[in-house]
């Protein structure tokens, strides 16, 4: 039996249609205090960090043998009042996961897991079709320039995995000129966006029925570079991207975008293809 913790974003939606599809029996659970975009009529377990080690133990009962994590996910509020039984030798684990990266604190909780045989397992795992193959989605190809703020995109990245920071960069003539951290991808944008034109937030791209062209910005170019840091927890933690990643680097007047073959998951191919050819952009999964 499957558990599938659902976070923030299109991903745990597409897992629950694949799941419903191959009539894969899961258990559906949230955190208390987190939102979720797709949950439908089917019934959700909620648990708080607080209390779970009876979130664990209830998992056991149910017969869950994995365990995936799927969404955005903040980190926790913590209550040290509402701390239970079951969860108070987890206790001192947890708040060392708390002073700690990212991907340390990711390791320590889905040690918890492991430790009663619970495997976790990733999106891709269960739905191997999100990652796609090494090659190009659509019909736009990167020039040399590209290829080369590609290589720099990727220095970048693995530059940031010594701070536990980070999966994206925007890179432009061999440049960083824009770094993601914490906020995440969006956020980064954003901020190049405001560099280049001032606009104070995102406009509606919804159909991609209109954005500024590359030519209308008066400073443009440059690619972002998402991909996994050497070492990244991909069970819990693997970069994404989707067709709002693509209308957004239309936004900003980026030329294209680059994505780690076989670490990066791509939700819905077939729009993120239709927008960048619409826009000039090119998607280039690189192995």
């Amino acid at each position: 039996m499957l558990a599938l913790v659902v976070g923030e974003g299109d991903l745990p939606e597409l897992l629950m249609e694949h799941l419903l599809a191959t009539e894969t029996p899961y258990q559906l659970c949230q955190m208390e205090w987190q939102g979720a975009d797709a949950r439908g009529d089917r019934p959700v377990r909620k648990f708080r960090i607080e209390t779970l080690g009876t979130f664990i133990a209830w998992l056991k009962e149910k017969g869950v043998d994995r365990i995936c994590f799927a969404g955005r996910v903040d980190r926790p509020p913590l209550d040290p009042t509402k701390i239970d039984a079951l969860t108070m030798p987890l206790v001192p684990r947890m708040m060392q996961a708390l002073q700690v990266g990212d991907d340390a604190a990711l390791r320590l909780v889905l040690g918890f897991f492991e430790e009663v045989g619970i495997q976790p397992v990733g999106a891709h795992e269960v739905y191997p079709e999100i990652l796609q193959p090494a090659g190009f989605l659509g019909k736009n190809r990167p020039s040399e320039e590209h290829e080369r703020d590609a290589d720099r995109g990727i220095e970048v990245i693995a530059a940031m995995a010594a701070a536990d920071v980070g999966q994206a960069c925007i890179t432009h003539k061999r440049q960083a000129i824009a770094i993601e951290a914490q906020p995440g991808t969006d956020f980064m944008m954003q901020g190049l966006l405001q560099q280049r034109v001032g606009l104070p937030f995102w406009g509606s791209l919804t159909g991609v029925s209109r954005a500024p062209r590359a030519k209308e910005l008066p400073g443009k170019g440059g690619v972002l570079v998402k991909a996994s840091k050497p070492g990244q927890e991909l069970r819990i933690d693997m970069p994404t991207i989707g067709p709002d990643t693509v209308q957004r680097a239309v936004q900003v007047g980026l030329d294209g975008i680059v994505i780690e073959a076989g670490r990066v998951i791509v939700l819905q191919p077939s729009v993120c293809t239709k927008i960048a050819d619409r826009y000039g952009l090119f998607l280039w999964v690189r192995e």
